[in-house]
């Protein structure tokens, strides 16, 4: 909303209506040493076109701006938003719509929600998904919350090292204070999971794997499942990059038993690291132990289609010792736009641009080759991979910020021994000659 529009009289007629005599009187109710009595520390006001040269001016300060070519990745993608998503994601009927607690009031919202639903489990080979989770780093802990109350008896829970070191941090934060245990898995040469020790482990309720992972390798997510459930164990796949399963098998096909990952690709703009989407979904037998809410279709008393929420296991909902969740937004909004997202591509439409970011990730790590980079990781690559460099790489990094060009991001802040290494992403909005630039400055 760009102006209040309630004139004086309006705000006095409102506040004449419930009986007050100010807007002051508002918080009569907080006591009076809970209030701040010292003026705000704000500049002093400006007028429209004033604010709007002073924002500007901010703008132009930022390190990475519109015209920035990002080729980092590490979670967060900068891709092509289809004309049709913005507009029907900033309709009023969508945007301002509140939580679909009374179904008669919000059939739309609702439908959409399940459309969203419907087409996520395609995409991950899933049975169940939800109505969205906050954003996938939560979307994973809950996963492994979910994996615990299914295993009832075990306490442990095994992570592989090669998930985002975001996600693994939120893990822990959430595991912290209870009695579970979290064991790390190493990550091998090839880039992929070791899960040669598996078979020592013991009381272990759920692994959970990413892919592809941290460093854009694809994991092979089928024999991991083989050797998870060989311990009997849940198998959970993460992803910070859904559109990935337009080109690769989706979990489901591999085995996994429950699925969860970001889901920002999908029509939103990475905007200073959120807001995100929480994709995340299960096997049938699964379902009643799923966080979050889920939108079911049902028929009312005449026979006409209609849509509910048919399942909400989280505190607002049910007694809060029961809820599987204190989760409470299911980032509405998102999810509606990642559907629309993926409604408007298709399924042709998404396996298409999956492969044009393939093919165009190919195409950097050749031309870094021939410059004389060394890729270490030798396993299949999706979006993202990791180079090493003969010489320093932050000189010429610092000269292609100069040209709008954000080059890598340094790995050892993440993982002390690969250290020098850099992770390059890789997406459709990355031309040609942006990446033969990058090649260019390396053999300078």
């Amino acid at each position: 909303m760009r102006y209040l529009p309630h004139t004086p009289e309006e705000i006095a007629s409102m506040l004449a209506t419930i009986g007050q005599e100010s807007l002051e009187s508002l918080f009569d109710t907080v006591p009076a040493d809970c209030r701040m009595t010292n003026p705000w520390p704000l500049p002093a006001p400006q007028s429209e076109w004033e604010l709007n040269d002073h924002l500007r001016h901010l703008a132009g300060a930022m390190g990475v701006n519109q015209q920035t070519k990002v080729l980092v990745g590490a979670g967060s993608y900068q891709h092509h938003i289809p004309e049709t998503v913005r507009s029907l994601a900033g309709r009023s009927e969508f945007l301002t719509a509140y939580t679909p607690y009374q179904p008669e009031m919000a059939q739309g919202t609702l439908q959409g929600i399940f459309e969203y639903q419907t087409l996520t489990a395609r995409l991950l080979g899933m049975d169940v998904v939800n109505a969205s989770m906050y954003d996938g780093a939560s979307a994973l802990a809950e996963a492994l919350l979910m994996g615990l109350r299914i295993a009832k008896k075990k306490k442990k829970v095994a992570v592989s090292r090669a998930i985002h070191p975001h996600y693994r941090a939120v893990v822990r934060a959430y595991l912290q204070p209870t009695a579970y245990e979290v064991v790390e898995l190493d990550v091998l040469a090839d880039g992929r999971t070791d899960l040669s020790g598996l078979a020592e482990l013991e009381d272990i309720a759920a692994v959970a794997l990413q892919s592809p992972n941290f460093f854009g390798v694809i994991e092979d997510l089928e024999s991991a499942a083989v050797a998870i459930h060989g311990i009997g164990a849940l198998c959970i796949t993460g992803f910070t990059e859904p559109l990935a399963y337009g080109l690769l098998k989706n979990p489901g096909q591999c085995g996994a038993d429950i699925v969860c990952g970001e889901g920002q690709s999908f029509g939103i703009a990475p905007s200073f690291g959120g807001p995100g989407l929480g994709m995340f979904g299960c096997r049938e037998p699964f379902t009643r132990n799923m966080p979050g809410r889920l939108v079911g279709e049902t028929k009312d008393l005449e026979g006409r289609r209609g849509y509910v929420l048919t399942l909400a296991t989280r505190e607002q909902h049910i007694r809060r010792e029961k809820a599987t969740s204190n989760i409470c937004s299911n980032q509405g909004i998102c999810a509606m736009t990642a559907g629309m997202y993926m409604a408007s591509l298709g399924g042709t439409g998404i396996r298409q641009l999956a492969r044009l970011n393939y093919d165009k990730t190919q195409y950097l790590k050749a031309v870094l080759s021939k410059a004389g980079a060394r890729i270490p990781f030798a396993s299949p690559v999706f979006n993202e991979f990791v180079a090493e460099f003969p010489q320093d790489f932050k000189p010429v990094r610092e000269r292609l910020l100069a040209q709008n060009i954000v080059a890598g991001l340094e790995l050892g802040p993440f993982y002390p021994e690969l250290a020098g290494r850099y992770l390059f992403g890789v997406t459709e909005t990355i031309a040609k000659h942006t990446m033969d630039t990058i090649a260019a400055e390396v053999q300078a």
